[in-house]
């Protein structure tokens, strides 16, 4: 039986076009102890990696360990993340650079105002 762990991650990769190599780029997880998690031995991470899994991706741990989603109100940055990555994936590079400076003012202008 294929570990629900092993299941999740790699449909939440396939969902986002990530790569391995580059989900461990994101978490700082070597590619090996990836391999690891998805392989047919399925090995399921320490909680400290699964948090960083989970955090990359944009989804929760409990959604990698047993595939159901959060309560609504836990699903919503989730989700707008979601989308900003899908836009950004259709981007080209120096549309992305310009998304990423306005990202950048608005987050500063946004603690200025807190």
């Amino acid at each position: 039986m294929e570990s629900s762990f092993r299941k999740n991650l790699r449909d939440e990769l396939d969902y986002q076009d990530l790569t391995v190599k580059e989900l461990a780029a994101k978490t700082g997880i070597a590619k090996g102890a990836l391999d690891c998690y998805l392989g047919k031995q399925a090995s399921m991470p320490p909680a400290n990696a699964a948090v960083k899994i989970a955090g990359a991706l944009g989804v929760s741990v409990e959604y990698l360990v047993t595939g159901e989603k959060p309560r609504e109100e836990d699903a919503q940055p989730a989700a707008k993340v979601r989308s900003i990555l899908q836009i950004l994936k259709g981007l080209n590079d120096n549309d992305q650079d310009i998304l990423l400076g306005i990202a950048q003012v608005l987050r500063k202008h946004g603690s200025m105002v807190k």
